[in-house]
């Protein structure tokens, strides 16, 4: 709890269930008005336009964050030094993240850049590390891919380098972003030696899911590299644990029925792969990121899976 008795806004952050964060988000905005804590309200909104953002509602993510714009040029900040120290530059570098991941997602990778840039240089200035680094590893996902290894390396070397705990939880997500730019670059022996520095760190962090997540990233990258064999005995021991796990516990693997069958398919083994394909289907075709930005791979799926 903070000094309003109002709680830590990221530590109500579900990434993967977004419409849930954003009831709990939605709850506290009264809560806000009443303790008169303006800047918490503000963030607040920034991140259920977040919400909107992940579950494909642009135009609402977007005039949310006209609200906290608009609220940037109000009397309340005008003479608080918006780019320099104190709670306005958090505002402000939030706005700005949030704005161009929304532009990022909807399409607009171009777009997003300058924001993440002057995102960059508020929380800098403001000395926030752990938004710097989350503007410079939006940097590297939304920049042209010749040019995110660099942003990638810079983003790992500034979360090293700050002895701030909001820059340092940064690692695990920093590491995979890190391994799968280099795996979109051919680079599989990088790829695998970063993903496993991933799931090193996830292991200290004791978090079952994101451990899992990293395992997964290995495996896959052990399928491009040949190792098809070892990628099939990791899928099948992740398939294992959810298979074992009270039900209900665990989100259903469709990621990993995908890889199940592809390792399979890679083996020369067809026929044991399409139920595992028509698995990867029923579950994946809900995901609406995938609806939007890769219908092909939802169309393999299915072909190999039900065809």
């Amino acid at each position: 709890m903070g000094e309003n008795g109002l709680p830590d806004i990221d530590s109500l952050w579900d990434y993967n269930r977004p419409l849930e964060t954003e009831a709990r988000f939605r709850a506290l905005l009264p809560q806000a008005e009443a303790a008169g804590d303006q800047v918490y309200e503000l963030v607040l909104l920034t991140q259920i336009a977040r919400c909107h953002s992940l579950t494909g509602r642009y135009e609402g993510a977007h005039a949310l964050l006209d609200q906290v714009a608009a609220a940037l040029d109000d009397a309340l900040f005008e003479d608080s030094a918006p780019f320099e120290d104190g709670a306005p530059a958090l505002v402000r570098v939030r706005y700005l993240l949030e704005r161009g991941r929304t532009l990022n997602s909807s399409g607009d990778p171009a777009g997003a850049l300058p924001l993440f840039a002057e995102a960059l240089a508020v929380a800098r200035g403001a000395g926030l590390d752990g938004y710097a680094v989350d503007a410079v590893h939006m940097l590297a996902i939304a920049a042209p891919l010749e040019e995110r290894l660099a942003w990638h390396q810079q983003a790992v070397a500034l979360a090293e380098a700050s002895s701030q705990p909001q820059a340092r939880r940064w690692f695990g997500a920093l590491y995979n972003n890190l391994g799968w730019t280099l795996h979109d670059l051919g680079r599989y022996e990088e790829a695998l030696a970063t993903f496993e520095k991933a799931l090193a760190w996830r292991q200290t962090q004791g978090d079952a899911e994101a451990t899992r997540i990293a395992r997964w990233c290995v495996a896959r990258t052990f399928r491009s590299l040949g190792r098809c064999e070892a990628a099939l005995a990791e899928q099948q021991a992740l398939l294992a644990e959810y298979e074992s796990a009270p039900a209900g516990a665990l989100d259903e693997p469709g990621y990993t029925y995908e890889e199940l069958g592809e390792c399979l398919l890679a083996l020369d083994r067809p026929a044991e792969a399409r139920p595992y394909f028509a698995r990867a289907f029923d579950v994946l075709a809900q995901d609406t990121w995938l609806q939007r930005h890769e219908p092909e791979r939802l169309a393999r799926l299915r072909a190999l899976g039900y065809g």
